[in-house]
């Protein structure tokens, strides 16, 4: 039996005039967890964004007091009556999941995550992967897996890539809880809202990017990813190429005569 409402839609998808693409999780009766259905649809519907030109920012939030739980572990604990105790299954899942949180990271499109409730293990570690987060000041974050005798691993992966190695430990080593304050203070997210200003500031920083150009933003976010896991010579070396190419386009040159021309830039996006 499927755990949710037959005609129920976990994924809400909703875009408006300036191009920017709400995703909300919609599943609260299951904290939002990350089924295997949810992971499907939220992997399709980044490749779905990725490859079209109307949407320019996506934002990612949450229906209902949890972000998002982490996995779904009733899933995963009926797969253990399988003939290999769950391992395929548990493969399965996890190359999934791995393939949404890269898929965020490969995505052309600037990902804000919006978080108003909690976001843990799996859930923390989508908050992680996306390029921008606002949280509400009642949000709040945990990699609990260490309570269950399951080490948040795969968490570990987006966490270490956002914080410090010290305060990804802790929050790893200890499970426990943290304030959206305390988020903000290791760069796990960017900053905090008040709840009822939450949904505005996000729009207002989604809507800000997506007047940039689309080519700009591409190539910028890309670059990043890139050049981090580099040596310092290489990613110089790297950058500097990007940017003799960004240099050609015909939105840097549009972009850089307005500025010059006291003007508004009209993007082409190419």
């Amino acid at each position: 039996m499927p755990e949710t409402e037959p005609d129920q839609d976990i994924l809400l998808s909703e875009k408006d005039a300036a191009g920017v693409l709400r995703l909300t999780l919609n599943d609260d009766k299951r904290r939002n967890a990350l089924s295997e259905e949810m992971l499907r649809k939220l992997k399709d519907a980044f490749s779905a964004a990725a490859v079209d030109a109307s949407v320019r920012v996506i934002v990612l939030a949450a229906k209902g007091p949890v972000f998002s739980s982490g996995h779904n572990l009733k899933e995963m604990t009926a797969a253990r009556e399988h003939d290999d105790r769950g391992r395929a299954y548990f493969a399965k899942i996890l190359a999934l999941c791995s393939e949404v949180m890269q898929g965020i990271v490969a995505c052309p499109k600037p990902i804000i995550a919006e978080i108003s409730g909690i976001a843990t293990a799996a859930g923390c570690q989508l908050v992680a992967s996306c390029d921008l987060a606002i949280a509400s000041e009642t949000a709040q974050f945990s990699t609990p897996g260490v309570h269950i005798g399951l080490f948040c691993s795969t968490p570990m992966v987006a966490l270490s890539r956002n914080v410090s190695n010290k305060h990804a430990m802790e929050m790893l080593l200890t499970g426990d809880m943290i304030s959206a304050a305390r988020a903000a203070e290791i760069g796990l997210v960017n900053r905090v809202a008040l709840p009822e200003e939450l949904n505005e500031t996000v729009l207002g920083l989604a809507h800000k990017i997506a007047s940039k150009s689309s080519l700009t933003l591409a190539t910028g976010k890309r670059a990043f990813y890139e050049q981090r896991e580099m040596s310092l010579p290489q990613a110089y070396e790297y950058a500097s190429n990007v940017m003799v190419e960004n240099m050609l386009a015909f939105d840097a040159e549009e972009g850089i005569g307005a500025f010059v021309e006291k003007r508004t830039p009209q993007w082409r996006d190419e």
